[in-house]
């Protein structure tokens, strides 16, 4: 999944997106801390394309995008919405294409503004970036070409403190980044970063009420830190080739931000320190078992705003959680198959 694969919905309870084969299933907490149902399929029997991407609103609701074919070599993109945990999520509905009509140009990406409204963005066949909002009232704007030029791996989206919606793109060299100046508007272009990042390494975090932060690994392996505004800040050494999953929260009075990441040997790192100081420093700490080559990690807050990590292997089928322990720092209780 292109985003945040392990979301708290409204009511508290976690899910859990899951790619496989040409679906995506879900799995929802029972009740917040509790046990957790089957897999269930998202949006119907239609079947999809690899690579797809969620966002989640402020109201709670995910959105999820996909890819579907729809002839011999031809896509086009689809999407759902999930309101609730325990409730079945919405049929999947076509938003078209980007060029109008072609195969799959590249993995989604998936923000949603103050007003609930989903922004779906996709790399097109030019090599720039095209946008498909959502209106609030229902329905969609036309498709918008938001310019850019030889973008490469995933996208990241995200949604800021502010409500408005940003988007980062890597390309040779650099990082373009986008951002709504108004409310309803179409994100544009903004400052951008000469900074060689590695594709598919993106992720991105609302760090505070001005400021989105950019987590990347750079070609030398550095997993760097970048805010508009200011300079890419090497932060401390990739712990592993994908990339890392952020979340913010309390430790001990303080706000700070956790990462997480597949580390090279196999295992979960984890990393935290002073949000938007990076200069404090970060040090990771392995944890769990060792995993497939595609296991992924993902972080979120539970009902009680404290730190929950799983872990996918899709090779094996294997989901592994862990939740803070109640005690000082970020130590972690035993992980446990889900």
């Amino acid at each position: 999944m292109n985003g945040d694969w392990l979301l708290r919905g409204r009511d508290g309870r976690l899910t859990v997106y899951l790619p496989s084969d040409d679906a995506v299933l879900c799995r929802a907490e029972l009740a917040p801390g509790g046990p957790w149902e089957a897999p269930r399929r998202v949006g119907g029997d239609q079947r999809l394309r690899p690579g797809p991407a969620i966002g989640q609103g402020a109201d709670g609701y995910a959105h999820l995008v996909a890819w579907r074919p729809t002839a011999q070599g031809e896509s086009g993109l689809v999407h759902s919405t999930h309101f609730r945990p325990r409730l079945a999520p919405l049929d999947w509905s076509p938003v078209g294409h980007p060029d109008k009509k072609g195969d799959r140009t590249g993995t989604p990406a998936v923000a949603v503004d103050a007003q609930g409204r989903a922004h779906v963005f996709v790399r097109n066949q030019g090599g720039g970036v095209s946008l498909l909002a959502q209106k609030e009232k229902g329905g969609w704007d036309p498709w918008r070409d938001l310019g850019g030029a030889d973008v490469r791996g995933e996208l990241a989206a995200v949604t800021g403190e502010s409500g408005r919606v940003e988007l980062y793109a890597a390309v040779p060299g650099g990082i373009l980044h986008w951002r709504q100046e108004e409310s309803g508007k179409p994100p544009v272009r903004a400052e951008d970063a000469d900074a060689p990042a590695r594709p598919d390494t993106l992720r991105a975090l609302a760090t505070s009420a001005g400021h989105t932060t950019l987590f990347f690994t750079d070609e030398r392996g550095e997993l760097c830190a970048w805010r508009p505004g200011g300079e890419p800040v090497p932060l401390i050494a990739a712990a592993g080739p994908g990339p890392v999953s952020a979340v913010r929260c309390d430790i001990e009075g303080h706000d700070c931000t956790v990462l997480a990441q597949r580390s090279a040997s196999g295992r979960t790192a984890f990393a935290a320190y002073p949000t938007e100081q990076e200069p404090a420093g970060a040090w990771w700490t392995e944890s769990g078992p060792h995993l497939p080559s595609d296991a992924e990690v993902a972080l979120a807050l539970d009902e009680h705003d404290g730190v929950v990590a799983a872990i996918l292997a899709p090779s094996t089928g294997t989901l592994l959680l862990t939740r803070r322990k109640d005690e000082p720092g970020l130590a972690l209780q035993a992980w446990r198959e889900v």
